[in-house]
C-alpha cells in the first residue's frame, strides 16, 4: 500500500450527504472535486500507509467531533462553491 491521505476518502464518502442538504448548488464532477478539495484545505489530514492503519483511522473518524468537523468542512465547501462555481 502507498502513503494515503485517508481524510480524502472519508470527505468523498461524506459529500452527497451534505450536498442532499443544499437542493440548489451544482453537483456536476467540477463542483464536486471543488468541493472536496475545499474541505480537505481545512480538515488535518489523515495519513496511512498500511490497511491496518487506514481502518483504524476511519473508525476514529466515527468519535462524534471528527465527525462533525469533516461535515462542517463539507457545508462551507458547498456554500462557498455554490457562491462562484468554475464550471460556468
Amino acid at each position: 500500500m502507498e502513503v494515503k491521505n485517508v481524510m480524502e476518502k472519508i470527505v468523498w464518502d461524506n459529500i452527497d450527504r451534505v450536498l442532499a442538504e443544499v437542493p440548489d448548488v451544482c453537483r456536476c464532477q467540477t463542483c464536486r472535486n471543488d468541493i472536496a478539495a475545499y474541505a480537505l484545505k481545512h480538515l488535518k489530514p489523515r495519513y496511512a500507509t498500511t490497511h491496518k492503519g487506514e481502518v483504524i483511522t476511519k473508525a476514529a473518524t466515527l468519535e462524534t467531533q471528527q465527525f462533525l468537523d469533516v461535515i462542517a468542512a463539507l457545508t462551507m465547501a458547498v456554500k462557498q462553491v455554490g457562491k462562484n462555481p468554475r464550471h460556468v
